[in-house]
């Protein structure tokens, strides 16, 4: 699934392309695009239709759109199209005239006729809404914690919340109620960077260890920023449909059995909440059991 800063990357894109513009028309290809939006197809195609972008903003791994009704001066956004890809979605721009993918879900295109956006999505997981009054923060994400890289990160209130969960910290690094944006592949390069095990209790670690942590959040999510996103296939790519490159930095994640590139010793895998957690062994030392607790030293089958 796309995390911070695949959305992140698409988000920037939108901004250069489509904010400003005028929505001429909306087609919904398939109505699963749209099922967050209750009042169905036709409502979403009326709502958006000639309205301006007036921005492109994102939290975690949402991204909208804020609508105005003109582009006069001084008229102000109150609504927005929200949306969140999923595990295949993407937005691309391109010229009007190109072929309609058979995965295209919802066309918009623009009175200006430039290029037109389609919310593309092969597994239909993903989704885009109307959120009335929504422009500067929409009502469905308003639960959403802020994300390490906007203004609105508190790091010493998260460091508080960390300290009283008895829970293990990539658990906690994932809690969106907690942070946003950090997903399975940088909660696991974060936790190598700062040398803690993904099932070390987030409420056993020190203050100077948590904080270190963060800062390896911070920077794993900046350095994957600037490479434009991890693309493990044709399904993570920016508006113009281009792959991102920090794949090949990673350090950890899918790399079971390969060395680390610390110490050299074979990257292991672990189950962890349906899905994979990638540690070094060494470099990450397990916590030790208390009596009564599950095994955490079973290795993954």
């Amino acid at each position: 699934m796309p995390e911070l800063p695949e959305v992140e990357v698409v988000r920037r894109g939108l901004e250069r392309h489509v904010v400003g513009r005028t929505i001429d028309t909306v087609q919904v290809l398939h109505p699963r695009a749209v099922r967050r939006h209750a009042p169905g197809a036709s409502d979403f195609e009326n709502a958006a239709r000639g309205n301006v972008i007036t921005a492109a903003r994102r939290r975690g791994k949402y991204l909208w759109l804020p609508l105005a009704p003109d582009a006069g001066a001084g008229t102000v956004a109150e609504d927005a199209l929200l949306a969140h890809l999923g595990m295949s979605g993407q937005l691309l721009l391109g010229e009007p005239g190109r072929p309609v993918s058979p995965h295209v879900r919802i066309r918009f295109t623009f009175t200006d006729s430039g290029p037109d956006l389609r919310f593309t999505d092969q597994r239909t997981f993903g989704h885009i809404l109307l959120a009335r009054g929504g422009a500067v923060l929409p009502a469905p994400i308003a639960h959403i914690a802020a994300d390490p890289l906007e203004p609105a990160f508190d790091e010493a209130a998260l460091l508080a919340r960390l300290a009283a969960r008895r829970t293990g910290i990539k658990r906690a690094l994932l809690d969106q109620s907690l942070v946003s944006g950090v997903g399975n592949i940088y909660a696991d390069e974060a936790l190598w960077r700062a040398k803690t095990h993904w099932a070390r209790q987030a409420a056993s670690l020190r203050r100077a260890d948590t904080s270190r942590l963060l800062a390896a959040v911070q920077e794993v999510l900046t350095e994957a920023l600037t490479a434009g996103g991890t693309s493990f296939d044709s399904l993570y790519v920016n508006v113009n449909g281009e792959s991102g490159y920090f794949g090949r930095s990673l350090a950890v994640y899918g790399r079971e059995g390969e060395p680390c590139p610390r110490c050299g010793t074979p990257v292991r895998r672990d189950p962890f909440m349906n899905r994979s957690a990638y540690s070094c062994p060494v470099c990450q030392p397990r916590p030790r059991n208390r009596p009564g607790t599950r095994d955490l030293r079973r290795r993954s089958t």
